[in-house]
């Protein structure tokens, strides 16, 4: 069996130091998330993603890049998206708001919101891929119940239909570009205030109603949906974990019940929403751990590769310890789902892509 590499980590700068070489070389590691730290411009941006692949070829090479405030790349040619809610807005209108500047749209406001999030979709990932990277952890599937800060606009909406409808537009656009996508944050992040990034929300709806609501796009989006990450939330009418550390919300749930078969992947285990179950602080390897074994296919380990970044080789080494010693078995199911997130198509170079016709139609398209 396949050895699986499970651990998606970082780096510090906009350059590969030989410890980074190093740690992305551990077979352990089948990915990097990169980060506004990381970027320069796009030549740098450009050798950073050749030099990783230059470790390991099939290394996952990631980022945050959604629209709004959460889009790690923004200068030196990369386009300003809008944030997600914007599209649910497009689709509440009746198709005549033009924009500034811009001509009537045609069809009604659905239609053109429609098109406008393919069109989202396609220019992120075209852009992305012309630099090198492989994948976007997008989009964002939450309900806007107007009460989480965390999430706010990058929800496209709070029917769950119209946010299963936007979020597969702009999946298609993806998938265009020959990118995957990620659905997050399941079973919904939503309806909670509280930010799991320094806190540890608590929803305490009942399955049936979670399901019937916040959950509801995951089904509906099956065909195309190719990640998940689920939240740091706890649902205890559920399970008494969070559900990225829950067998309940990941294996009988989304496995089970919602008939889900792409990649799963943990939520940042450095948020304090990670890494304190049962009460108690628990440490980075336990968190994997516990994320792994819960159903997760990969786990994040995000902004630790700062300063001498020991958290990063406490990982690697606790990892390795399990691995050895039988708390953790890999998964070759796993693996296969990791690989198959890989981009199967070449990318367009930059200047080619900025004469395309398809990309310079989607450009127009945007809200």
């Amino acid at each position: 069996m396949n050895l699986h590499a499970p651990l998606i980590i970082d780096i510090a700068g906009t350059t590969l130091t030989d410890v980074d070489r190093a740690r992305l070389a551990h077979p352990l590691v089948g990915g990097i998330i990169l980060f506004k730290r990381n970027w320069e411009d796009r030549a740098t941006l450009v050798q950073l993603c050749a030099d990783i692949k230059a470790v390991k070829p099939d290394l996952l090479i990631c980022v945050d890049q959604e629209g709004g405030r959460v889009q790690r790349f923004r200068t030196d040619g990369f386009t300003h998206l809008p944030p997600m809610r914007a599209f649910g807005r497009m689709w509440m209108e009746d198709g005549m708001h033009s924009g500034k500047g811009r001509k009537p749209r045609e069809g009604g406001g659905a239609m053109a919101a429609m098109n406008a999030a393919t069109a989202a979709g396609y220019v992120l990932g075209s852009e992305l891929r012309a630099c090198g990277v492989d994948f976007s952890f997008t989009p964002v599937l939450d309900l806007d119940y107007g009460e989480s800060s965390v999430i706010g606009d990058r929800s496209f909406h709070r029917d769950p239909r119209v946010v299963a409808a936007l979020a597969r537009s702009l999946m298609h656009g993806l998938l265009q570009a020959g990118m995957g996508n990620c659905g997050k944050h399941f079973p919904g992040h939503g309806f909670v205030k509280a930010d799991s990034h320094v806190d540890i929300p608590v929803d305490t709806r009942s399955l049936t109603a979670i399901l019937s609501e916040d959950a509801a796009p995951y089904p509906w989006l099956s065909s195309v949906l190719t990640a998940v990450m689920p939240a740091h939330v706890i649902y205890p009418k559920v399970d008494k974990r969070p559900a990225g550390f829950s067998e309940k919300w990941l294996k009988d749930v989304l496995r089970s019940r919602l008939r889900y078969d792409g990649a799963i992947f943990s939520d940042d285990l450095s948020m304090e929403g990670a890494r304190r179950i049962g009460g108690k602080l628990i440490s980075y390897t336990e968190a994997a751990l516990a994320a792994l074994n819960a159903g997760c296919d990969m786990v994040l380990l995000c902004n630790q590769s700062l300063g001498l970044g020991e958290h990063v080789d406490e990982l690697l080494d606790g990892m390795d310890a399990a691995l050895q010693g039988g708390r953790w078995v890999p998964d070759e199911d796993s693996e296969s789902r990791r690989l198959a997130l890989l981009p199967e198509t070449a990318p367009q170079a930059w200047d080619d892509l900025m004469r395309q016709p398809a990309y310079l139609q989607a450009l127009d398209l945007l809200p």
